[in-house]
């Protein structure tokens, strides 16, 4: 069983979350299909901007213990449904990514708050607030992901 699948609209860091994670340098990749590798699942970010292929996330989903639900620092319109996350039955984490561009904003604080709120009414149990560019951000995710596969809880 897969441990998690990403998914999140175009660009909001869900391949370089994807590469890093498996090791890999960060390098621009649009993903054109699912791509499956040993515990982890890439989606396109047309899977969750068109309905037509919630079934496709629904069926892919079905081999994984988490749901990430991915949304970028800043976006203000997301396109996770609210209860979104409900339809998979499986443990719902929210991502923040790109949080290196928080540092940049003077009402970052507010911005995070709508992020995280869009992410909880989507379903997400618990959020994290990561960027590539803070290995340690990213080592809490792995960290989380990793002692909750192993507990089955988050």
């Amino acid at each position: 069983m897969k441990k998690i699948i990403f998914i999140g609209k175009n660009s909001c860091g869900k391949t370089s979350l994807c590469q890093l994670m498996k090791g890999e340098e960060v390098r621009d990749k649009k993903t054109q299909t699912i791509e499956i590798y040993e515990d982890i699942i890439d989606t396109p970010g047309q899977y969750i901007e068109d309905i037509c292929y919630y079934g496709a996330l629904i069926i892919t989903a079905a081999e994984v213990e988490i749901i990430a639900l991915v949304q970028e620092y800043g976006d203000m319109f997301g396109k996770i449904p609210p209860a979104f996350g409900a339809t998979f039955g499986r443990k719902v984490i929210g991502i923040i990514t790109k949080m290196d561009k928080a540092l940049e904003n003077s009402k970052c604080n507010k911005d995070i708050l709508e992020v995280e709120k869009q992410l909880i009414l989507a379903g997400a149990e618990k959020i994290f607030k990561v960027s590539i560019f803070s290995e340690n951000s990213i080592k809490i995710l792995e960290e989380n992901i990793n002692s909750n596969c192993r507990k089955n809880t988050i």
